[in-house]
């Protein structure tokens, strides 16, 4: 009996994927394991595999598909099998192994080049009133309701013809020849571009943060001339002394966090949660968002293995490589904008975490020393923390702790 390929649950936080390029032809013999698409999830590029053998008879979704998780993409059966059932929407057995659910969401299928919205079919004599006859989704339906649009007027590009979420999202409604699109469309002096899996991911988790969790900030100046010694001192020795000021930061506060669990902390609604390992979220800029991988067990590894670390970590996550596991469970974030000019931020807390800090530029400025005026590199250290773990009392001591580590660099071969 043949069954449906759906779109799979590849990151935590996945809600829906884009299917980027399918690996294997319509028609292709296919074993438990192989791959059959690659899938841009909310963080990175995945593998989307086989769970049955036989014959990939139906792509169900096309190359540059948004299709969200637990909808069928793909049919895999016997060679020559009747397919017509679930071409029609008929329910089928899954790839899971057993039938799937009625959908309730479904595929929005994204141009990889601009293209023209969808126009609708021409004028047909099925009244609205035929509206339930139409072949739609459940979801289509919903729009098509809020959108004062006739089904039956709108051409459905779904399997068999089905009306999908982009037939009537595209779709012109009533008195509104402009309709809104979900594909790059240059109008006057603009441009609508669509979300990606992770800008979309980071906005509902943007919300997640800056709106329940009550934050505050600290910010702290370092004198960081000890430090800029000592990695000018480390290059000396060469290639193998190569260490960014970010390892030094990454270092120095995975071993603050080690004296102060209470800001190594997750907010869990009805307790707190006091980590006594260190795996420190480290967020990387990349293409289209941010991401943040992880040093896991920071506070037990050296400076040497965790610049290895980073860059290994940081070169992945450019190339949306990252396991899931490998940017899931920080216990604390550092964000590091001092590399772009940046001399002072505030960063969004990534729940449950309790805190992270936001690293600026390194910069030379003149102070007041022992009532002589004379320069020093200085740096400033913005510390977000929530409320609920974190008190200010608690976070101050946590960022006196840093500073006295960065400001003297020793403190950290303790």
């Amino acid at each position: 009996m043949a069954t449906t390929v759906v779109m799979e649950a590849l990151s935590p936080t996945m809600e829906e994927g884009r299917l980027v390029e399918w690996k294997q032809p319509e028609g292709a013999t296919v074993a438990v394991g192989d791959v059959l698409a690659e899938v841009e999830t909310d963080k990175a590029v995945m593998e989307l595999v086989a769970r049955v053998d036989g014959t990939l008879l139906k792509h169900l979704a096309a190359a540059g598909a948004t299709v969200p998780v637990a909808e069928p993409v793909g049919i895999i059966g016997e060679p020559g099998e009747d397919i017509s059932g679930f071409l029609e929407g008929g329910a089928g057995e899954s790839s899971e192994g057993s039938p799937p659910a009625p959908p309730t969401t479904e595929a929005a299928p994204v141009a990889t080049a601009p293209a023209a919205p969808a126009a609708p079919a021409a004028p047909a004599e099925t009244a609205p009133a035929d509206i339930g006859r139409v072949k739609a989704s459940p979801l289509a339906r919903r729009i098509a309701r809020e959108r004062g649009l006739d089904l039956a007027r709108v051409r459905g590009s779904g399997p068999g013809g089905r009306v999908v979420k982009r037939d009537v999202e595209t779709a012109s409604p009533p008195a509104t020849p402009a309709a809104r699109t979900v594909v790059p469309a240059r109008t006057g002096g603009y441009e609508d571009v669509p979300l990606s899996m992770m800008r979309k991911t980071i906005a509902r988790r943007l919300a997640e943060s800056i709106g329940p969790i009550p934050t505050f900030y600290l910010t702290v100046d370092i004198d960081m001339d000890r430090t800029w010694d000592a990695r000018e001192a480390l290059k000396a020795l060469g290639p193998e002394g190569k260490i960014s000021f970010n390892d030094i930061i990454l270092k120095a506060t995975a071993t603050a966090l080690s004296q102060h669990p209470e800001c190594n902390a997750w907010w869990q609604g009805d307790s707190i949660r006091h980590w006594h390992e260190v795996h420190l979220g480290m967020a990387v800029a990349i293409e289209d968002g941010l991401i943040t991988p992880i040093i896991r067990d920071a506070n037990h590894k050296t400076l040497r293995e965790i610049s290895t670390e980073a860059k290994e970590l940081a070169g992945r996550a450019r190339e949306r490589k990252l396991a899931p596991e490998e940017y899931t469970g920080a216990t604390f974030s550092v964000s590091n904008l001092g590399p772009f000019g940046i001399d002072e931020f505030t960063a969004i807390i990534n729940p449950p975490e309790a805190g992270i800090l936001a690293i600026g530029g390194i910069t030379e400025k003149p102070v007041i020393v022992d009532g002589e005026l004379t320069t020093s590199r200085r740096m400033r250290i913005t510390m977000s923390c929530d409320h609920r773990v974190i008190d200010g009392a608690t976070g101050a001591g946590f960022l006196q702790t840093l500073r006295t580590i960065l400001e003297n660099p020793l403190a950290m071969v303790w």
